[in-house]
């Protein structure tokens, strides 16, 4: 059974140019990789051809995947989430306890997270300590090193 993905506008659509991308550009030029080396004699000595295949295969097994995820991709209704609550799509700001420094993240979806632009998954040790929290409540999150406490500041939709 294949589990149902959440995903903004945005990150679905990223997702979709992806499949498109693979489909109508690298399928293409996988079955052209083929022919070539088809073109070049003997199948059975010709370790480019076999190359070839074994490249189409992955690459027919990734679109076949991306399908499935795209198939039971669900778009998030922002209009319906708790804007008191840290739930996916909120921006929460956040303080460490321990040294007093202050960090912004946005919770997302496992596929979206990116930290080099402050997005951090749900599905991550400090996403899952900050879901449901509410502006003043502290997340307790254990990390490999020990337990880290998080004051919520702020909770914001962008």
């Amino acid at each position: 059974m294949s589990t149902v993905s959440y995903y903004t506008a945005e990150g679905l659509k990223k997702l979709r140019d992806e499949l498109e991308h693979l489909k109508s550009i690298e399928r293409p030029k996988a079955s052209q990789a083929i022919a070539d080396a088809r073109d070049k004699g003997d199948l059975s000595e010709n370790a480019e051809y076999d190359a070839a295949k074994e490249a189409q295969g992955l690459l027919e097994m990734r679109i076949s995947k991306m399908e499935e995820v795209v198939s039971n991709a669900r778009l998030i209704d922002e209009s319906q989430l708790d804007v008191s609550k840290a739930l996916v799509l909120s921006t929460v700001k956040i303080k460490n306890q321990s040294n007093g420094m202050e960090m912004t993240y946005t919770l997302v979806a496992e596929s979206e997270a990116d930290l080099k632009t402050g997005k951090i998954s749900v599905t991550s040790p400090i996403g899952k300590g900050l879901l449901g929290k509410s502006v003043g409540e502290v997340a307790e999150i254990n990390v490999p090193n020990g337990i880290l406490k998080f004051e919520v500041l702020e909770i914001s939709r962008d």
